[in-house]
Order: structure tokens, then C-alpha cells, then sequence
């Protein structure tokens, strides 16, 4: 890769263009369905792969981003809960920030343990502001991070907690409704938190359908990540569809 992801992330906004990337959790995946998904990634121009998850039980991560890197040229970027998904092979690492909660572990104590293996890595790192958003059931990752989410309805709470990780230097804001979300985050928080944040923002949970898509693209996500509607079923049309949707704001 030429520029740095952090610069990638950034000229999406000033070039008025949209990121795809699709979550992959090394727990319910296989090396055939992973193929099979590499194929249509190819086909599609996927953006970029997050790998990790809240609870990843085993040690596959460690071969499987090997084996996406031996398949093709995307991008993979880690979304880890844990010093153990640390992989080197990876592009880059999303060094995550709970600003939502008020897990001291997870707003800087799991870091302290984690900043000298990951600048040993030599993974790219992109310091991150996690946003949780309750968006209609508790989540492996509200459970696992002992926290509270953000009220679905409370956009201001998000805004002006994005708005606070980005006056401390975070270079991206991520705001997610964790695995098996029931809806995707309102339209209306998404826009206020793009209103006081000029951060690249990334958003995901709940996002089943080109319309919801393009609602969460056009409210002002940068990036948007799909994880369990495909990943459960790589066949499906979705991933296409979602896709060739991000054109449409080329000319916008």
C-alpha cells in the first residue's frame, strides 16, 4: 500500500467517496466459507476486512489472516479484544478507545499492556474512539467490556462524546451496535455525530440491507462495516449490492 490507511480513511471525505469494509469473526468462519468470501471481496472491490471480535475462543486468527493475505490484496485491518489477536501479518490495528464506557481497562489500561507488542508488530496503528450504541439487545461486546452503551435515542451523548475523543487526538471514531444488533444506529445519532467531529467515522451493527446502507453512508458514515449478514452467509447478494452502492455518492 502506497498511503498510510489513516490517509486512505481521510481522502474519503475530501473526495466525497464511501467505504465498504465486511467484519470477519475468526470464531464462525472456515477456510472454505472464507474463500468463498475472498472470491466475491475480489469481485466487488471490497474496501477492507476487519478481523477480531469480542470473543474469539481460538487461536484461528492467527492462520486465517495468512491465508486472506495469500488469496488477495485487500486490505486487513484488526479489530481486537485482546493482546492475543494481535497479528503482525495484518495492515493495521483499530488501537481501540471505549470513550463510551467507563472501563478504565478499556479506555487505557488494556494499551499500556498492548502498546509495546504492537509497535513491535509493525502494524500500522489507528488510534480509535469506540462508540457502543444500544441498538435493541445487550451485545458479546457490551457484556465483554463491562459497559454501558450509549441510548439508542441520545444522539447529543454521542456527539459530544466523539466530539471530546477527538479533542484528545483519536484519528478515528467508530460507532457500533456490536454482533447481532437488531437495527442499525438512527440515522439522526450518526449525523450528529458527524456534525461535531471532522474525524473519519466509521459505523456498523445491525446493517442488513442496501436501504440501511445507504441511510447510515448519506447521515455522514465515512466507512460502513457489515459483519454477521454476510459472513453467515457469503452467497448472498449482499455484498454485492452494498458494493455497487457506494458509487452513487461519487458525484455527490
Amino acid at each position: 500500500m502506497n498511503a498510510s490507511l489513516i490517509e486512505e480513511f481521510s481522502s474519503l471525505r475530501t473526495q466525497k467517496r464511501k467505504g465498504f469494509a465486511v467484519l470477519i469473526d475468526p470464531d464462525d468462519i472456515n477456510s472454505e466459507r472464507m474463500l468463498q468470501l475472498i472470491d466475491l471481496a475480489i469481485s466487488c472491490k471490497l474496501d477492507y476486512f476487519l478481523v477480531g471480535g469480542s470473543l474469539v475462543k481460538d487461536r484461528y486468527i492467527h492462520d486465517l489472516i495468512p491465508f486472506i493475505k495469500s488469496h488477495c490484496d485487500i486490505p486487513i485491518i484488526l479489530f481486537p479484544a485482546s493482546l492475543h489477536q494481535v497479528v503482525p501479518s495484518a495492515d493495521a490495528i483499530l488501537f481501540l478507545s471505549l470513550i463510551s464506557g467507563r472501563n478504565a481497562d478499556l479506555l487505557i489500561g488494556k494499551h499500556v499492556e498492548a502498546a509495546p507488542i504492537i509497535r513491535e508488530s509493525g502494524l500500522e496503528v489507528l488510534p480509535t474512539g469506540y462508540l457502543l450504541i444500544d441498538c435493541g439487545r445487550p451485545t458479546t461486546a457490551s457484556y465483554m467490556s463491562n459497559s454501558f452503551p450509549i441510548p439508542y435515542d441520545k444522539a447529543s451523548i454521542a456527539a459530544c462524546t466523539a466530539m471530546a475523543g477527538e479533542m484528545l487526538g483519536l484519528q478515528l471514531m467508530y460507532m457500533d451496535g456490536g454482533s447481532g444488533a437488531e437495527r442499525a444506529i438512527s440515522t439522526n445519532m450518526v449525523k450528529a455525530v458527524r456534525e461535531q467531529t471532522s474525524v473519519p467515522l466509521i459505523c456498523g451493527g445491525g446493517i442488513r440491507s442496501v436501504g440501511e446502507a445507504l441511510r447510515i453512508w448519506e447521515a455522514g458514515a465515512d466507512v460502513i462495516v457489515i459483519g454477521n449478514a454476510i459472513e453467515k452467509d457469503p452467497s448472498s447478494s449482499l455484498l454485492q449490492e452494498v458494493a455497487a452502492a457506494r458509487y452513487s455518492f461519487i458525484s455527490c
